[in-house]
């Protein structure tokens, strides 16, 4: 193990460790949006919606990422649509991720019991009141554990965009081990890159996870 190469490398990987970063925020916040849509279309079965969100979630679910990024980089330029690199992963992650999300708060939606509404009808709730103080807190409570491992699945996959030219930590350990020869020192710095981006996210996921089990709604 050369350390001295480690050190002089070790820059570059901060710096592919904050692409990496950019990619994985954009993916987890779009992801988490479009979850929440396709979640509430499922949940309640609105018309039309309902269908279409149920081919979109089986369609994203079982293909893989990156054939849905060689897709959106190499296929749409062929009708010309053309996007970079860095564009067709964030979309592509969110593509997979929102169906990922959807369907642990799709069971977090269902699995509000049907008296908490009842009660905030019988007290003169509206509709959207219901839904935004009743049912989507307990819903994100209950969905809290599989939306972390959503979470954590996004950060990893971004690995994946290197596929296509972005520079990420994946794309820098190849292109190190192939130009530099040093793939026990590139291998490493890509180690601990990853965990250290890893690690408190678990934490987390793990702490927001017990203060749901305690009820600690929204704190």
């Amino acid at each position: 193990m050369n350390w001295q190469y480690i050190f002089q490398a070790a820059p570059r990987f901060f710096q592919a460790a904050l692409i990496t970063l950019e990619l994985s925020l954009y993916g987890i916040v779009l992801s988490l949006i479009l979850g929440i849509f396709v979640a509430i279309c499922t949940a309640y079965r609105l018309p039309v919606f309902n269908t279409i969100c149920r081919g979109y979630i089986e369609l994203s679910r079982n293909t893989p990422l990156l054939i849905q990024l060689f897709f959106l980089y190499y296929g749409l330029p062929k009708i010309g649509i053309k996007w970079d690199g860095f564009t067709c992963g964030v979309i592509a992650l969110v593509f997979l991720g929102g169906s990922y999300m959807a369907e642990a708060l799709r069971a977090g939606l269902l699995a509000v019991p049907r008296g908490q509404t009842e009660a905030a009808k019988a007290i003169g709730l509206s509709d959207v009141q219901i839904f935004h103080y009743v049912v989507l807190p307990q819903a994100w409570a209950i969905s809290l554990p599989a939306i972390g491992a959503n979470v954590l699945f996004l950060i990893k996959e971004t690995s994946v965009v290197s596929a296509v030219a972005v520079a990420e930590l994946m794309f820098l350990t190849k292109d190190i081990i192939g130009m530099d020869y040093k793939t026990n020192e590139a291998l490493f710095l890509l180690f601990i890159s990853y965990l250290i981006i890893l690690l408190p996210v678990s934490w987390w996921a793990r702490r927001a996870e017990r203060k749901a089990r305690s009820a600690k709604y929204g704190v």
